[in-house]
This record gives structure tokens, C-alpha cells and sequence, in this order.
């Protein structure tokens, strides 16, 4: 499923998915920006043929429910840290990717302090990035 959230020159396309065993929901995140310098080439038609946008929350909503309908009894454990670490990794790849590796100006963009980001990178392995 495709979510896009729109904000000033920015795009945040997040494609959601749950796996069939209902153990892992994958978050791909990725952050786009939609303005762009006038030139005189045509634009591009791109079209999604099947994929319908909606709300990042209404995506999170149904992978959930669906998280929980596929638990086949089993209790979860630790629901918090796997979604939060579904959708942290993601976003901080691809706003380290956006900033060219710039740790200063990604937390800056996310809002966080630049010690929180670092221990959170280490977190993840995503040092070095």
C-alpha cells in the first residue's frame, strides 16, 4: 500500500506491507521534493496503476488490524519497539540520504536533537551513512 503525506516542497511516500505470517510489518520510506526549476521539456506522465493513496494513519490502522488478526493466538510482545523501529529506520535513512549524510541538518529536518540521532543511528547501524 501507498501513503503520501504532502508538506510545503515536500513528499513523504511510505509503501506499507505486512507479511503473510503477520510477524513483521515492512515500512519503505522515502522523502521527495515536489518543487522543481521550470524547464522547457514536457513533463513526465507517471501513473499507478492499482495503488490507491491514503492517510499514512488509515495504512498504520489496517496493517495493525491485520497484524492482529494473523497472531493465530500468540501474544505480542514488544509492539511498540517493532513498529516504531519499522518506520524510525526507514525515515532516517532516507532524510540522512536527502542531507548527503549531514547528521547536523537531518536532525534539524526531523526535529530531534543531533546526540539523539546519533545513538539512535548506532541503534539501527545506520552509521557511517
Amino acid at each position: 500500500m501507498l501513503a503520501t503525506l504532502r508538506t510545503g516542497d515536500y513528499r513523504l511516500e511510505t509503501f506499507l506491507t505486512l507479511r503473510s505470517n503477520g510477524e513483521n510489518v515492512v515500512i519503505a520510506t522515502s522523502i521527495k521534493r515536489t518543487t522543481r526549476k521550470k524547464t522547457k521539456r514536457p513533463a513526465a506522465v507517471t501513473s499507478h496503476v492499482g495503488i490507491k493513496t491514503k492517510p499514512l494513519s488509515s495504512l498504520t490502522d489496517e496493517c495493525l488490524h491485520s497484524y492482529f488478526a494473523n497472531l493465530n493466538g500468540h501474544k505480542p510482545g514488544d509492539l511498540y519497539q517493532l513498529v516504531m523501529g519499522e518506520v524510525e529506520k526507514p525515515l532516517f535513512r532516507a532524510v540522512l540520504t536527502y542531507t548527503k549524510g549531514n547528521q547536523s541538518e537531518a536532525a534539524e529536518i526531523l526535529g530531534i536533537n543531533r546526540g539523539t540521532l546519533r545513538k539512535k543511528l548506532r541503534a539501527y547501524k545506520l552509521q557511517g551513512r
